[in-house]
């Protein structure tokens, strides 16, 4: 719920991996000056410390409590770098972009347990003046009542395309059969979960990024921001 007597606005931009909604996230979120929440991020924090303590992925009740206490920052040092992510003292930014951290992440959000364990920590972001949350629920479960819900898509091949090329510039090895396998599979599990699967919100504005440059796909989502009365 919104905190105080006034409603703090909230965007939420949900999709698939790769769609490039992490991307449009941070940089919708430093030209309004908002906060801003990486969900995906904390999903793949607890499969690390789940790995870190020697905690099983499918162990439910002790995943509940990593998610309920894990010590994580998220750190802004300038205006246009990405966000340094800290986990109990440690940076953790490049290694949970892996794409284990990722099957981790998908692996543990689907027990009912984590999601409860993090839901409040979510809301929880939800400060003045305004929040963009990026995700796979953001609008459809945890901001429901968000003022302007997006959801970002792209082809298989071009998020895949996308991975390689982002890895290979990390000095990362990479395989592009290997990345389109995960994602297709990724997905499937995603969207057939039984909790919090992966769908558009009913009111959400569905963008497909497949042909767009980010340039392009950040113009739209300001356009559709500036219509519901969100940037003066």
């Amino acid at each position: 719920m919104a905190k105080g007597p006034f409603k703090i606005p909230v965007i939420t931009i949900d999709g698939p991996g790769g769609s490039g909604k992490g991307t449009i996230a941070q940089r919708v979120a430093q030209a309004l000056k908002w906060h801003l929440l990486d969900s995906g991020a904390l999903y793949r924090l607890v499969g690390l410390a789940a790995s870190h303590h020697g905690v099983a992925l499918d162990n439910e009740a002790s995943l509940k409590i990593l998610a309920e206490n894990m010590d994580v920052q998220f750190v802004v040092d300038e205006p246009d770098q990405p966000i340094r992510i800290v986990l109990e003292g440690e940076n953790v930014t490049r290694e949970i972009r892996s794409e284990e951290a990722g099957r981790m992440a998908s692996k543990v959000a689907a027990l009912p347990g984590v999601r409860e364990g993090l839901l409040q920590r979510q809301v929880d972001f939800r400060e003045s003046p305004g929040l963009v949350a990026d995700g796979r629920d953001m609008g459809t479960v945890v901001f429901p009542d968000a003022d302007l819900k997006i959801y970002l898509t792209a082809s298989v091949d071009e998020r895949a395309g996308r991975r390689f090329k982002q890895l290979r510039e990390k000095g990362m090895s990479a395989n592009l059969a290997d990345l389109q396998a995960a994602i297709q599979a990724r997905d499937e599990q995603d969207m057939n979960r039984a909790v919090a699967p992966l769908v558009p919100a009913d009111d959400a504005v569905i963008i497909d990024s497949t042909d767009m440059t980010i340039e392009e796909v950040f113009t739209e989502l300001m356009h559709h921001a500036r219509q519901k009365g969100l940037i003066h």
